[in-house]
């Protein structure tokens, strides 16, 4: 049986690379620059070069914007098999957000040119890319809507169920960057996660929040102002 390396198997599992043989995943895997951040490290900010897309292997990524008056906006939060940058990365833009290490994370960085030639020997990876595309915008248009139409506690319940798609029942997230994350005050974030704790849907650790019960923070969802 062929041993593949790390990154070929985080690769495997991303929807972006799905369709291609063992031996190709590998040989982009060879192309890809490991990389190691610690907590608070830059990835990248607004404004520079778009010339990779990243993967990570361990750990959170934060993709941050700001206004003038310095005031941060979390746009999202990425763990374990997640990949992001693609957008500037594909068009050649700058980047339009900052990325973070919300931990210590480890990563690896596919080249914009190593991308695009290998777009042009694999066309079916297109169509993956269209695809990873329209689920980002989709996620963007969702989030908006949730912005101007729910009210606090629905919102934050499909915030958190979101992050438990990618971290599994204990996410870990401040709450600083959860009401970063879902556009409310930090105040009124922790009201909302301290009633559920009382109430025994979620458990509030030091920078971790762990869903106790699924199905009761799903029927949060549905309540209404």
């Amino acid at each position: 049986m062929t041993q593949i390396s790390p990154t070929a198997a985080a690769l495997s599992i991303n929807p972006l690379f799905s369709g291609l043989a063992s031996d190709d995943i590998q040989r982009i895997a060879d192309l890809c620059v490991s990389l190691s951040l610690s907590k608070g490290q830059i990835l990248f900010s607004k404004g520079q070069p778009g010339d990779a897309l990243y993967g990570i292997r361990r750990g959170r990524v934060l993709i941050r914007t700001s206004n003038p008056a310095g005031k941060q906006h979390t746009i999202a939060v990425y763990g374990s098999g997640d990949i992001f940058g693609e957008i500037a990365m594909l068009d050649g833009r700058p980047r339009t957000a900052d990325a973070v290490a919300g931990s210590p994370v480890e990563l690896f960085a596919f080249r914009r040119i190593d991308f695009t030639n290998l777009i042009s020997q694999k066309p079916n990876i297109a169509m993956n890319v269209i695809g990873l595309l329209c689920a980002r915008l989709r996620a963007t248009s969702n989030r908006l809507e949730e912005a101007t139409l729910l009210a606090l506690a629905p919102r934050l319940a499909l915030g958190l169920l979101r992050l438990a798609d990618d971290f599994g029942e204990e996410i870990p997230i401040s709450q600083e960057e959860l009401s970063d994350m879902v556009g409310a005050t930090r105040e009124a974030v922790n009201r909302q996660l301290q009633m559920w704790h009382r109430s025994g849907i979620i458990d509030l650790k030091r920078s971790l929040i762990q869903i106790v019960s699924l199905a009761r923070l799903q029927a949060e969802t549905l309540k209404e102002a």
